[in-house]
């Protein structure tokens, strides 16, 4: 579908099916990631318009450094806070029951390195939402990652260019992850299983 659309709609394919992917694991988190989405969006149109009024801008900037932090602060650390109050004041206050959503790292420092790259000068503000949402969501590092700042896609999310020679060498690099994932990574993985399911006093020096 991305290859037979038109150019002006490649980025909407990206960030329609990027939501469906992330909706497949988490029909009901999708919610907090388009928050973000539209939270930072907004905020670096603000950054943007008041530039020329620091105070505006730094405002904007504090706003989604606070917003994104506190989202994430809450799904990641309030069982953590709340089982060490109990711990800590004999209090029996009920933990609460939620999952943490998938890839709330990755995405929440990727929209903040937005509005801190426009704050800070280093990129120019990205006037079209859709390309906007496909930076956020864009599937293949979604979940996983890494963390990709603004500024090093900001170019090609306005424009890009497709190529036979650019296809096969993505072909070629997948495949080499392919590889390392299931020959290294993998066995790696059920090594260190193995190791952390042994009792510490039963582990040897070499395999400690």
């Amino acid at each position: 579908i991305y290859t037979l659309v038109p150019k002006r709609l490649k980025n909407g394919v990206l960030f329609i099916s990027s939501l469906f992917f992330y909706a497949w694991g988490e029909p009901i988190y999708v919610s907090i990631m388009l928050f973000s989405t539209v939270v930072d969006y907004t905020l670096g149109r603000m950054i943007d318009r008041y530039r020329h009024r620091i105070g505006m801008a730094k405002g904007a900037l504090i706003a989604s450094i606070i917003i994104n932090l506190s989202l994430l602060g809450f799904f990641k650390y309030s069982n953590f806070f709340l089982e060490n109050l109990n711990q800590w004041f004999g209090l029996d206050m009920a933990l609460l029951q939620i999952a943490l959503p998938i890839g709330i790292s990755f995405y929440t420092f990727q929209t903040m390195s937005y509005t801190i790259d426009l704050y800070r000068g280093k990129t120019q503000v990205q006037k079209n939402f859709i390309a906007f949402g496909a930076y956020v969501a864009m599937f293949p590092q979604l979940i996983a990652g890494p963390i990709v700042t603004y500024q090093t896609v900001a170019k090609e999310l306005n424009d890009r260019r497709q190529t036979t020679d650019d296809f096969a060498e993505g072909i070629s690099r997948f495949i080499q992850g392919l590889g390392k994932k299931v020959l290294l990574a993998n066995n790696i993985g059920l090594l260190w299983e193995t190791i952390k399911a042994t009792p510490a006093d039963q582990l040897s020096l070499t395999a400690a």
